[in-house]
């Protein structure tokens, strides 16, 4: 399905469950040899798919090890995005001449029932679109759809800037009809090949109990390398995501 999302230079693995067949490296092991069997598969099998993607590209297999702030370190010349959910794994990956930066990000389709967290994750202007939306739309929980957009921005925005973004800091609409999503930066934008990027735009779909969104981020001039302002909170934006599972 992801492959529907992404332009043909992007190279996709998916999986609807768990391989066991997926080799994990020693490095890799150590990071989660005490975690419970269903994270070890889990783990497992999203490294095997970005593998498969990787190799696609040709490119050798190698660990995919998670850098000092969580994200996942591809190989140089390489940009792509992993992600897991219950009954979906998938990875993406990219050369970095090509994209400047790529992410996915699968959810289950189901509404976000605690309201905290719905407001944590929306802004009002998302929310007067969303229940209209809800009214229209009832297959699709559009609410989770908005969680699951901004997850694809930051993983997109992550790597270029090295910043954390907040939920509050990006506002996003929807197309219902095309499968499309643009996301407004309401802070400032990262420099890519020399343009200043306010906003994300990136396709969505429902399909198997699943919504899935991605970004891929063209490459207009040679490519130039971003200044980096790292922040520590990707283990809290990690905790968003285990809060909605």
């Amino acid at each position: 399905m992801i492959e529907e999302l992404l332009p043909t230079t992007a190279a996709v693995a998916e999986t609807f469950g768990d391989l066991p067949q997926s080799v994990l490296y020693p490095q890799e092991k150590a990071l989660v040899a005490h975690s419970t069997d269903e994270r070890r598969r889990e783990f497992a099998t999203v490294r095997g798919n970005a593998r498969k993607a990787l190799a696609r590209l040709g490119v050798p297999p190698a660990p995919i090890l998670p850098g000092t702030r969580g994200a996942p370190g591809w190989p140089e010349g390489i940009v792509g995005s992993m992600t897991h959910c219950i009954g979906y794994r998938a990875a993406a990956v990219a050369r970095a001449g090509q994209l400047a930066a790529i992410s996915v990000d699968a959810e289950p389709n189901q509404p976000i029932s605690n309201a905290g967290m719905r407001a944590l994750i929306t802004i009002p202007e998302e929310r007067l679109w969303l229940n209209q939306l809800a009214v229209r739309r009832p297959d699709v929980h559009w609410d989770r759809l908005v969680f699951s957009a901004k997850e694809s921005v930051y993983k997109a925005w992550y790597p270029i800037t090295g910043r954390f973004l907040d939920f509050d800091e990006v506002m996003v609409t929807v197309d219902e009809d095309a499968g499309t999503f643009h996301a407004r930066l309401l802070v400032p934008g990262p420099t890519v090949d020399g343009i200043r990027v306010t906003a994300f735009s990136g396709k969505w779909l429902a399909r198997r109990g699943l919504l899935i969104t991605a970004i891929a981020v063209p490459r207009r001039t040679a490519a130039r390398t971003p200044a980096f302002d790292v922040s520590p909170h990707t283990a809290q934006r990690t905790m968003y995501k285990e809060q909605l599972s």
